[in-house]
């Protein structure tokens, strides 16, 4: 197993369940609902478990190959793509399934959702897969797995700070120092 294989099935069964959405006709709120809750919580916990093992280990990985600052900088943007993702997916709970607002809404979903795992495909799993050992992404895959079977039901939806959660991922890091390492822009955090 690979974490970052395990991201990249992820995201194909994210682009199926969406183009499955775009396939049910409108009126069958039953069937489009049902599968709109199960791609809602999906889309919850890939993004929390990204953000509870995935990313901590690539700001380690990249800050042991000297590329900390790239890697803050996609931590950063990850983290606030995932903010995105979350709100636009509240956005759709207001609405009937099937309807317009509805189909509007999951579309701005699958667009906001869509550009995060294109430029995480180009970013993140890259720079991962080339500096990170066999044996940890192994390791990792185990941990992610297990994560998103604990909580195959969903997650509570949390905003985080992009910020606030790079600082405590690099002082977890660290252990005893604090802050960010002054790269990237946390510099003077």
């Amino acid at each position: 197993m690979d974490i970052t294989q395990l991201i990249l099935d992820d995201h194909h069964e994210q682009r199926r369940l969406f183009a499955m959405l775009e396939e049910v006709d409108p009126g069958d709120a039953a069937t489009l609902g049902g599968l709109w809750a199960r791609l809602a919580a999906f889309l919850e916990v890939h993004a929390a478990a990204e953000e509870e093992v995935f990313y901590p280990e690539l700001l380690h990985v990249s800050r042991r190959a000297g590329r900390l600052g790239s890697a803050e900088e996609e931590t950063l943007d990850a983290i606030h793509d995932h903010n995105e993702i979350r709100d636009a997916i509240a956005a759709v709970g207001p609405h009937d399934a099937g309807s317009d607002g509805w189909r509007a809404a999951v579309a701005t979903v699958n667009r906001v959702n869509g550009d995060h795992m294109a430029e995480e495909e180009r970013e993140g799993l890259t720079d991962f897969r080339r500096f990170a050992s066999l044996q940890l992404r192994h390791d990792l895959a185990v941990a992610f797995a297990a994560f998103e079977a604990r909580h195959y039901t969903g997650v509570q939806p949390v905003d985080k700070d992009p910020a606030a959660y790079v600082r405590r991922a690099e002082q977890a890091d660290l252990g005893s120092q604090s802050g960010s390492l002054g790269i990237g822009s946390l510099k003077g955090s």
